[in-house]
């Protein structure tokens, strides 16, 4: 008994992936990126593409229970050493456009909490801004390099009460026409307002709604510690779809009661959490106290996840270093155990992230979308290494043994692994077209220009390190 005791059941599996996979910021950017159309996406994405994405993180977890290095692993066991580096290198290096967004967001959360408003970093010119976010990025990479490991308890607990406030605003928005009388801002909710117009403009947005849903190989570790994987696991990932459901389906209709679909705020993808919390406040009669309460709370989880973002993916790189691909230099630690070589190589590529589209474009708002339209291209490109790795243990699956099977009949799951990759790839390709800027102009092509450069230089970094240790071991 004390032994079944300590296993994970399916709905503590299903709790901590909401919680470590979810977060309201899904909720306002894909309603900004899509409007009220937003709804039949959620429903096709969860269905179609989050659901079979947990359940063969679920089968791989299973099989390679004994690896450590998570996609690493299961691309070394099904596909050899080289796409493994590969795999952690691709890891490790989407985290770059991501750190070079976390302190705009810290910057962002800190005008909301001291001005209320969101004119702090949004009057500001655009150099001068990025500068700014340069110097904060600086800070907390120091910070992370002397092996500060207070600011994760602190983010746990900061991001625990943002997650708290986000699932709150959905009760309270949705409850509030009835409860203090507020008018719906979006009043022609028909069928067809809910149908997505499937256009080009519209594939450009699916890589925001596959960047929201994804994450899910997070919780591989845990499949064997649950009491009966073949049954409990599926059942805890089909709470989670629809835990995610419900929450993405209210809050996509809580930002519909509260800003119009038909009329989007510009800034809605850069401001919308603390507009949000700012009229709600005002709904209840509370004044400003939602919004300066979240602003804190978000900015202090921003905060700890810049410094693990700078820290653990880096780790996982160079922590099982293979001396044929990574140099020795980059795994040099200093007296804290910070890889120092290595966060200084952090610094200078997400530094030239920073700066070099400043010089290009010039409104706040606009870099901060390009920025976040990054992330949502370059982040699921590792998920292509979950559905790759998922494929060669289906065509392999006479040399593995699973205790948990995502499907049974193997040329179905060979099929789901298959449109998952495939769709995963078309949604990130699309993803690099830009929205909301005039088409062909010089603006438009700037930023498309960027994007490409920016992924095939972050790729093509790591084909060079494999030849400097290369080197490096000749001598």
């Amino acid at each position: 008994m004390g032994e079944d005791a300590k296993k994970i059941r399916w709905y503590n599996l299903a709790l901590m992936a909401f919680v470590s996979v979810w977060g309201f910021g899904n909720v306002v950017n894909n309603f900004a990126n899509q409007g009220l159309t937003v709804v039949v996406s959620w429903i096709l994405i969860i269905g179609l593409y989050f659901v079979p994405y947990a359940l063969m993180v679920g089968e791989l977890g299973s099989t390679f229970k004994d690896g450590k290095g998570g996609v690493s692993t299961w691309i070394r066991e099904t596909m050899g050493p080289t796409l493994a580096y590969f795999a952690g290198w691709t890891y490790w290096v989407v985290h770059v456009p991501y750190l070079a967004q976390k302190p705009q967001a810290v910057l962002i959360a800190l005008g909301w909490a001291v001005k209320q408003d969101g004119t702090f970093i949004n009057n500001m010119n655009t150099l001068v801004a990025q500068s700014l976010t340069l110097v904060v990025f600086l800070v907390f990479l120091w910070v992370a390099s002397r092996g500060v490991t207070s600011l994760k308890k602190i983010g746990t607990i900061a991001g625990t009460s943002v997650f708290v406030m986000s699932m709150l605003y959905i009760l309270l928005m949705v409850a509030a026409p009835a409860i203090r009388g507020v008018e719906i801002a979006t009043t022609n909710i028909t069928i067809q307002s809910l149908i997505p117009k499937f256009d080009f403009t519209y594939f450009t947005t699916l890589s925001m709604l596959v960047f929201a849903v994804g994450g899910a190989e997070k919780i591989s570790p845990y499949v064997n510690n649950m009491n009966k994987p073949s049954k409990e696991f599926p059942r805890g990932m089909i709470i989670l779809a629809a835990m995610v459901a419900v929450s993405a389906l209210l809050g996509s209709m809580a930002m519909a009661m509260m800003f119009d679909a038909n009329n989007i705020p510009k800034d809605l993808m850069m401001n919308g959490q603390y507009y949000a919390f700012k009229m709600l406040g005002e709904y209840y009669g509370l004044g400003n106290t939602f919004l300066i309460v979240y602003a804190i709370a978000n900015m202090l989880a921003q905060i700890s996840a810049l410094v693990f973002s700078i820290d653990a993916p880096l780790k996982v790189l160079i922590g099982d270093a293979d001396k044929n691909y990574i140099p020795k230099k980059l795994t040099k630690t200093n007296k804290y155990g910070a890889p120092i070589n290595g966060y200084l190589m952090t610094a200078i590529l997400v530094g030239i992230l920073i700066m070099v589209p400043a010089l290009g474009i010039g409104d706040m708002n606009a870099l901060f979308d390009w920025l976040l339209k990054l992330n949502s291209v370059v982040m699921p490109l590792r998920y292509l290494w979950v559905f790759l790795a998922f494929i060669m243990l289906k065509k392999l699956s006479d040399k593995f043994n699973s205790e948990y099977k995502f499907v049974k009949n193997k040329s179905i799951a060979l099929g789901f692994g298959i449109w998952c990759f495939f769709f995963t790839a078309f949604a990130c390709i699309m993803g690099m077209f830009p929205k909301g800027v005039e088409t062909y102009s010089s603006a438009w092509w700037f930023q498309i220009s960027l994007t490409v450069l920016t992924i095939l230089v972050l790729l093509g970094l790591g084909a060079i390190l494999p030849k400097v240790a290369k080197k490096n071991k000749s001598i």
